[in-house]
């Protein structure tokens, strides 16, 4: 039985690989890739003629050297080059715009750079009432669908 494991653990290391390598190509995070690695390890070892228990033992320390490795410095080079372009309402925080409809406390509109009309209120830190229609304004938050915002003039320092 033991020669029988080791004549033929070829076979397991290659399915184990193809296994491996289709999850990774799933999930993309580089896990099953290393243990792809290991298993890789223990099917050359297995090649060399290394008992199955031998095997055994380089591919899984094999994997956890990748695993510990190999596989932190990969993602943080990975996730180093995301977008840093602002998107959804982070994009919109401190863009200004123009009151299209009366902005108070309750309500009103402003037209932003960016070409869409908001529904809008004013900052409640404001003491001001209302900003008439023309006035230039700066978005200092999104509650929901309401842009909250402060006349430009008064954030000039």
């Amino acid at each position: 039985m033991d020669a029988f494991a080791t004549d033929y653990a070829w076979i397991v290391w290659l399915v184990l690989i193809l296994i491996f390598v289709t999850i990774e190509m799933t999930t993309l995070d580089l896990t099953f890739l290393m243990m792809a690695g290991g298993s890789l390890g223990g099917l050359l070892s297995g090649l060399v003629g290394a008992p199955w228990w031998l095997q055994l033992l380089v591919a899984a320390s094999l994997t956890m050297a990748l695993l510990f490795g190999i596989r932190p410095p990969l993602l943080r080079a990975l996730r180093r080059g995301g977008d840093p372009a602002k998107s959804n309402v982070d994009a919109l925080l401190g863009m200004d715009g123009h009151v299209v409809s009366t902005v108070g406390r309750s309500g009103g509109q402003v037209r932003l750079a960016n070409g869409e009309t908001w529904t809008s209120r004013l900052s409640p830190e404001l003491e001001q009432a209302s900003v008439e229609p023309g006035v230039r304004v700066l978005v200092t938050a999104i509650d929901g669908a309401t842009a909250v915002v402060i006349p430009a003039e008064r954030n000039v320092t």
